[in-house]
C-alpha cells in the first residue's frame, strides 16, 4: 500500500500531466485536508516550464563529503561555544573569587583558561572557514539548502540551545526563590543565556530565511 506521501506525489504528477494549474491543484488538495507545506513541497519538485510532461527539479542528496562538512561545522561550533563559556566562567571566577576555594582553584583555574583559550583559537577559525565555504556552495547551488544533513543538524542545534536556555532560566528562578543570588552566579547565567540565545537566534533566522527563499 502506497504511503500518503507517495499518493500525494502521484496525484500532483497526474494532475500536472492533465494540464491542471498549480493553483487548482493546491485548492483541491487543501479542500481534501492536505497542509500547504506538504502541497508546496511536492509541487516544487517540478519546474514551472512549458513542456508536455512535468519536468522534475534536481533534488538534494546526501554525499559523504557533504556529511563530513556539516559534521565538522557543527562539531567545531559546539566545541568553540562550550570553551567560550568555560573561559568566561573562569574569568568571572577570577574577578569574583570564592574565598573558600581561592587556594584550591589557583592552578586549576589557570590550566582551565589555557585549555579553553587554545580550544577557541583552533575551533573557531575552523568553524568560520567551513561556514564560509558551505555558504559559498549553497549560494552556487541553492538546492543544497535542502540537504537532509544540514536540516537535521540545524534542528538538533536548535533543540540543544533551547534545552540549555530552559535549564539556565530554571536555575536562575530556583536561585531567586531560594535567595541565593550572587554577582558571580548572575553573570554566569547571563553568559549561558547570551551564548545559547545567540546560537538559537542565528539558526532560527537561517531556517526562516531558507523557507522564505524556497
Amino acid at each position: 500500500m502506497a504511503s500518503g506521501s507517495q499518493e500525494l506525489e502521484r496525484f500532483v504528477y497526474e494532475a500536472l500531466v492533465r494540464g491542471e494549474t498549480r493553483e487548482s491543484i493546491a485548492q483541491a488538495l487543501k479542500a481534501a485536508g492536505w497542509r500547504d507545506e506538504q502541497t508546496r513541497g511536492v509541487m516544487d519538485a517540478y519546474a514551472d516550464t512549458p513542456f508536455p510532461i512535468p519536468v522534475p527539479r534536481p533534488r538534494a542528496s546526501v554525499s559523504a563529503r557533504e556529511a563530513f562538512l556539516y559534521l565538522v561545522l557543527f562539531t567545531s561550533l559546539y566545541f568553540a561555544t562550550y570553551h567560550l563559556g568555560s573561559l568566561l566562567f573562569d574569568l568571572i571566577n577570577r574577578a569574583w573569587p570564592d574565598p573558600s576555594e581561592q587556594e584550591l582553584m589557583g592552578g586549576a583555574l589557570r590550566e582551565s583558561m589555557r585549555w579553553s583559550t587554545a580550544a577557541i583559537l583552533i575551533a573557531f577559525p575552523v568553524f568560520a572557514y567551513v561556514s564560509y565555504y558551505v555558504s559559498k556552495e549553497v549560494a552556487r547551488h541553492p538546492i543544497k539548502r535542502l540537504s537532509p544533513v544540514r536540516r537535521w543538524l540545524t534542528y538538533l542545534t536548535l533543540f540543544v540551545a533551547t534545552t540549555v536556555l530552559i535549564c539556565d532560566m530554571t536555575t536562575l528562578v530556583a536561585s531567586v526563590l531560594g535567595g541565593e543570588l550572587t554577582t558571580r552566579f548572575v553573570l554566569k547565567v547571563l553568559v549561558v543565556a547570551a551564548i545559547a540565545g545567540s546560537v538559537f537566534g542565528y539558526y532560527l533566522w537561517d531556517l526562516r530565511h531558507e523557507e522564505t527563499d524556497a
